[in-house]
Order: structure tokens, then C-alpha cells, then sequence
């Protein structure tokens, strides 16, 4: 039998609501039966329609959705939180209390204090909670982690991590239709960060996701680029990982002719590896001492990390909607009893929001090194 799922948000003119959608449903294990789409009456109907989902499971806003899906026999199992990021509180506090899982998009909540706040109520709740920081769903990604974690790379030392995008390279905000760019530089709906908060994240949870090591402290450079935009477009930031590895962290929405260009690069006493997200199923060794080596997604001398979230054999490309629905297999598993661990968690949620508030607050003070985790 599929999990029963909710998605609150992804209605007409979302990019990443059908992507959710998708990725949910890919491997059938999870099925979208309800939903709060859209504030827009005929754009809810719109999607529900389209995702074939019954007009008598589509309300009117969340809570409505909630209790009416708690009286179900075959009620809604857990909820998928696809709305800006000011609504990602309430929803997921909501759901939980309701005895529902919460899968989320990222980041965890508008702020460091809901996300403490949602920690607690999730350990209250019992139940799981999600993060979907889509990459590390990625074979390739996963193969990188295990061979950090084997030491074949000796102790890490160096790591660099680039989310390069130029699509905000003009001031798109100001055209009422553009509603992707509208809300994501809009303080009320985004939070105190702009791109630090859209795609900064990404980068800084794939580098601790593939190091195993903690960020520390760090040295920020926020920067509003384009003349007028209310929150930060472009984001400079070198790390200090607990075990003593220096970091860099660049992160940009303005780098006219960049497409969505992260590359996590880590660099050990040994070599380093390389992993691209436009070139997602290779993965590039570079020895100290020795040849390069190139590994493909779907080899058989891949990890079993890598093998577990490969579909395709070797040679046939797996992208985006695999890596994501890779993320909701695997909270189907915690859901069901059956593994789950590297689903990112409210854990995780909660050290985006930090390294957000704190990068953002070092910058325009010009702090210069700051702890993470607060003034020590």
C-alpha cells in the first residue's frame, strides 16, 4: 500500500511543487490524495484536477485539510510542506501536532528561532520530519560521502563549494507576474536572507553532508548587488570545519550566464574528489600520488550508499527528479520502519537557519570570524 500525501503549496506557476509531485510519486510509494494548492479557489481546483486528486480532498487552507483528513478512515499519512518559506512554520507545526509526518522544502523555516521552536515539537510529536536538500539524494554524492568517510582521501583538509546562478541578475522582482523571483527577495516571505537562504543552504548542507565534518565558525561576505533588492543576492563565506579544515563557500544569483551551478570539491592529505551538479553521474578522484580516476553512477565498484539509490546501469543519465524522489523513498522507509537515516532532519533545518542568521548578521556588522552556534 502507498503512503497517503498532502502537499500544502506547488499550485499553478510553482517550479518546485510539480517537482515534489513527481519525485513522491516516482517509485510508488507514495501517493498524493490531498492538498491546499493554492490561496487562488480556481488555481487549487486547477491542480487538484490536473494531479487527479478528488475535489472533495482539496481545501481551503491547511488546517482545514488537517482535521477533515484526521477523520478519514483512509486519511492523508503525512503532509509535504511546498509554500515560501514564511509558511513553512505553521504548516509543519500544524501537521505534526495533527499526528502527521512533515516532508519540507528547505529551508527548515523563515528563521533560527521557529526552527528551535519546530525541534521541539517534533521530538513531542513522535512523529518524522524531512528536509528536502535534494542533492544529497544523488548517487554520485553519496558515493563521494563513503569515500570520505572510508579515509580514502586521508584527513580533509580543504573544501570549496560553488552554487553559481545568474537568473537574478536583473531585477525581476518588479514585475508582479514573476512571483518565483517576488517572493524570494521579499524579507516577510523569505526571511533575512536572499540567495544565502535559497541556495547557500544547498551548499553549506552538501558540505557537511559529504565531509562528515561540522562548520564551526565563519567569516561572511553578504553583498546586495543589484541596486534596490531588499535582501542579498550574492554571498562569499569561508568555513572553519570542526576538525580543523578550511572551507570556502560561494553562493550567487547574480553571476549573469550561470545556469545552477553547484560543484563540491574535497580535498584530503591523499587527493581530493569532485562532484558536479551539471555532470551529476561522474564523480573525479585526483590522487597526490597517482592517476585521476573518473567513476560513473550505476558501476558495479560503486558503494552500496551509491548502489542503493541507483535506478538506471551505467551509462544511462539519472538527474533531478531521481535524486529527489531518492529523499522521499527514503522517508517512506523511516516512515514504514525501514531505515531512512540520511534523510535530512529538523537537525539539519535547524544548522541552515544558524549558518543563515549568522552569516548574514557577521556580514553586516563586519564580525569578521564568528561561531556558528553563537558568540563563543
Amino acid at each position: 500500500m502507498s503512503l497517503r500525501m498532502a502537499m500544502v503549496g506547488g499550485g499553478p506557476g510553482s517550479f518546485i511543487g510539480p517537482v515534489h509531485r513527481m519525485a513522491a510519486e516516482l517509485d510508488g510509494r507514495i501517493r498524493l490524495v490531498a492538498g491546499v494548492f493554492s490561496r487562488d479557489p480556481a488555481k487549487n481546483a486547477q491542480a487538484a484536477a490536473a494531479w487527479g486528486v478528488a475535489p472533495d480532498r482539496v481545501y481551503a487552507d491547511h488546517h482545514a485539510m488537517i482535521a477533515a483528513e484526521r477523520a478519514r478512515a483512509d486519511g492523508v499519512q503525512l503532509v509535504s510542506v511546498v509554500t515560501p518559506n514564511h509558511l513553512h512554520f505553521d504548516v509543519s507545526a500544524a501537521a505534526l501536532r495533527g499526528g502527521l509526518n512533515v516532508i519540507s522544502d528547505k529551508p527548515a523555516t523563515l528563521n533560527l528561532a521557529e526552527a528551535r521552536e519546530l525541534a521541539a515539537i517534533v521530538a513531542a510529536s513522535g512523529k518524522h520530519y524531512g528536509l528536502t536538500y535534494t542533492y544529497t539524494g544523488y548517487p554520485m554524492v553519496r558515493e563521494a560521502r563513503e569515500i570520505v568517510a572510508r579515509g580514502d582521501l586521508g584527513a580533509v583538509r580543504k573544501v570549496v563549494v560553488e552554487y553559481s546562478q545568474g537568473w537574478l541578475s536583473k531585477p525581476l522582482e518588479r514585475d508582479a507576474d514573476n512571483k518565483q523571483a517576488s517572493w524570494r527577495v521579499d524579507p516577510t516571505q523569505s526571511g533575512v536572507g536572499g540567495c544565502i537562504g535559497d541556495i547557500g543552504v544547498h551548499a553549506f548542507n552538501i558540505a557537511e553532508f559529504v565531509t562528515g565534518q561540522r562548520v564551526e565558525r565563519l567569516c561572511a561576505d553578504v553583498a546586495t548587488v543589484v541596486p534596490g533588492r531588499a535582501l542579498d543576492d550574492d554571498c562569499n563565506v569561508l568555513l572553519r570545519f570542526g576538525n580543523g579544515a578550511r572551507g570556502v563557500l560561494i553562493a550567487s544569483q547574480i553571476s549573469a550566464g550561470a545556469r545552477n551551478g553547484l560543484t563540491l570539491s574535497v580535498y584530503g592529505e591523499k587527493g581530493g574528489v569532485t562532484w558536479s551538479h551539471e555532470d551529476p553521474n561522474v564523480l573525479t578522484l585526483d590522487w597526490l600520488e597517482g592517476p585521476s580516476q573518473v567513476l560513473h553512477a550505476g558501476s558495479g565498484y560503486l558503494s552500496a550508499a551509491a548502489r542503493a539509490v541507483t535506478r538506471l546501469p551505467t551509462g544511462h543519465p539519472e538527474g533531478f527528479i531521481e535524486a529527489f524522489a531518492n529523499i522521499y523513498r527514503d522517508f517512506a522507509d523511516a516512515i514504514e520502519g525501514g531505515g531512512g537515516a540520511l534523510v535530512p532532519d529538523i537537525a539539519e533545518g535547524v544548522r541552515g537557519m544558524a549558518f543563515v542568521e549568522r552569516a548574514v548578521a557577521a556580514s553586516r556588522e563586519d564580525a569578521g570570524w564568528v561561531s556558528l552556534e553563537g558568540d563563543a
